[in-house]
């Protein structure tokens, strides 16, 4: 592996204090799992479907559930092409910032739209009551590689690279299906998919229910 970047990567101490997220799936062996966050829009995100229902690619999207709300026909697009989805709070909320019992009505408000148990965290960090709280009633996933497509002073190849850098059996790769990553993303993101596909790798969904998670990926 490459030497850490907290960019691409969360600190350690992270995982440290929130034990029961999920981080990557090791055992799954030469699998990764794409995931999209801040979605749905109808500017990127049915491009995004569109190529992963090309490269016959199952994936997870973590929905910021007032897209939802504005945009329900995209959402319903997400579900009929057979994509899971997970909630990323309402108003896409950042933990840290935000009074614990603000946080988890807000998450809670958004699961009547998403309607998931699965929950990321925006931005991937939480107040250790919000974390206490929320792990009571989802399954918390964060990642392993974050592709920084969001970062408009990087160019699509830097963000390409930055998955070919740290990706590993069972990663979790976080990209996004914004306006503010779409240049980015229409670049790197086939790339990446093709890249992945020459090393081997094969794709998977995060499942629902991961009470049983060493016997998902046979």
């Amino acid at each position: 592996m490459p030497h850490f970047d907290p960019r691409v990567q969360l600190p350690g101490i992270v995982t440290w204090l929130f034990p029961s997220a999920i981080w990557r799936f090791p055992e799954a062996g030469k699998k990764v799992f794409l995931s999209f966050d801040d979605g749905p829009i109808p500017e990127v995100t049915p491009w995004v479907l569109a190529l992963l229902k090309k490269e016959n690619i199952p994936a997870t999207f973590f929905c910021v559930a007032d897209n939802v709300r504005k945009h329900p026909e995209v959402f319903a697009m997400i579900r009929d092409n057979g994509q899971t989805v997970g909630n990323h709070t309402f108003n896409h909320l950042q933990g840290l910032k935000t009074p614990t019992n603000e946080f988890v009505r807000n998450v809670e408000k958004a699961d009547a739209l998403v309607q998931s148990d699965l929950f990321r965290p925006p931005h991937g960090f939480l107040k250790r009551k919000q974390y206490q709280v929320l792990r009571k009633q989802y399954q918390l996933i964060m990642w392993d590689v974050v592709s920084c497509d969001y970062d408009i002073r990087l160019s699509p190849e830097r963000v390409f690279d930055n998955v070919k850098r740290f990706v590993r059996n069972g990663s979790i790769i976080v990209f996004h299906d914004s306006l503010k990553a779409e240049k980015n993303l229409r670049v790197a993101l086939p790339k990446t998919i093709e890249w992945l596909k020459q090393q081997g790798y094969s794709f998977g969904s995060i499942p629902n229910q991961l009470n049983v998670r060493k016997n998902q990926f046979r």
